[in-house]
């Protein structure tokens, strides 16, 4: 496993805070300038890439009206997926001007192809990565042709089996290309965060020995974060500039404010994994002394022996350590000992 990758600017991999990316899908709702701004509210947000989707209705079905290429649930009940992707496209002829507005606003922008046609038009674009979608995780001779363009391969599992993410693995690493991170994704749209599962993700990683994180389409930011704190390398979430202004994905959407929530809270989750430390941290070192400790509660005359009647485990902590309080029972003491003193060696016979 390559431990980090590069990506742009940026690298990924284990000791890294998470790499961002904002999907932008059909969030544009086919207005160029939408997707400047969708481009320039990323920027703002924080996030590290923005992520297309290159395809076109006639290069993922067909035009047909048969009870299979209907969907009858969810979001996009009672339509033919030749409609919704003529809906959710981003027109080719926008790309060129997508990639250079990305460039002026200093954010790596790349995306998903969905057949072999769209890769070659985005190598023609030096795109500097590119995503496998969950549903097309299983179409290997796509996987393959990605791969051997030796660009950094982010693949998500939504729909597949273990089987089929080893599958799509060793496609990828037959062909020479060790740069790849696997999504965990619950393709619901949108999900459950109780089907989660995110100890997936870092079964994923083990198993599999790959850099692994999250593609994400339940509500809110809390899954994010969750994988964050689980180790995830690469965190997913769709942007839209605006729930209420409708669109094909704007439903399980991140508003910008949200996403730079989300930025800001993912953040925070990688710095508090931070190393394996026991020493006593600069916001401890004024509560020290009020741990507890052992202290005369009566007032003690020199001969009188120590006894649960004057001597206890107590606030402040400036006394011996209260793991001396069964050796203490039964001592003499050597001078006169105040009530509220703490307790030490010297005091005693």
């Amino acid at each position: 496993m390559n431990k980090h990758i590069q990506i742009g600017k940026h690298t990924l991999g284990q000791g890294q805070a998470p790499y961002i990316i904002a999907e932008m899908s059909g969030n544009h709702n086919q207005d160029i300038n939408r997707a400047f701004k969708i481009i320039d509210a990323a920027k703002k947000s924080g996030v590290h890439a923005v992520k297309l989707q290159t395809y076109t209705a006639d290069t993922i079905t067909i035009d047909h009206d048969g009870d299979e290429f209907m969907i009858s649930e969810g979001l996009w009940a009672g339509r033919n997926l030749y409609e919704l992707y003529q809906e959710a496209h981003t027109p080719w002829d926008w790309h060129k001007d997508l990639f250079d507005h990305a460039a002026k606003r200093d954010i790596t922008l790349f995306s998903s192809p969905f057949d072999n046609t769209a890769i070659d038009f985005l190598e023609d674009l030096n795109a500097p990565a590119y995503k496998i979608a969950s549903f097309e995780i299983i179409d290997l001779p796509l996987v393959r042709y990605a791969a051997t363009t030796g660009k950094p391969l982010i693949i998500s599992t939504g729909l597949a089996t273990e089987d089929e993410i080893r599958e799509a693995i060793e496609c990828v690493r037959d062909t020479g290309n060790e740069n790849l991170v696997m999504l965990h994704c619950v393709s619901g749209y949108p999900s459950d965060p109780a089907e989660a599962n995110l100890n997936t993700m870092c079964h994923i990683a083990r198993e599999f020995d790959v850099l692994s994180g999250l593609s994400d389409h339940s509500y809110g930011i809390a899954v994010p974060v969750a994988a964050t704190a689980l180790g995830a390398c690469v965190i997913e979430k769709h942007l839209t500039l605006s729930r209420a202004e409708g669109g094909v994905d704007s439903d399980f959407s991140l508003e910008p404010q949200e996403f730079a929530e989300l930025v800001t809270s993912c953040g925070l989750a990688h710095a508090t994994l931070g190393t394996v430390d026991y020493s006593l941290k600069p916001s401890e070192v004024q509560n020290q002394k009020f741990r507890r400790s052992l202290y005369a509660v009566a007032d003690i005359h020199k001969g009188d022996s120590l006894s649960p009647q004057n001597i206890r485990s107590i606030r402040p902590g400036l006394g011996l350590k209260p793991k001396y309080y069964d050796e203490l029972l039964g001592k003499v003491a050597a001078t006169d000992i105040a009530r509220g003193s703490p307790l030490s060696w010297d005091m005693l016979e």
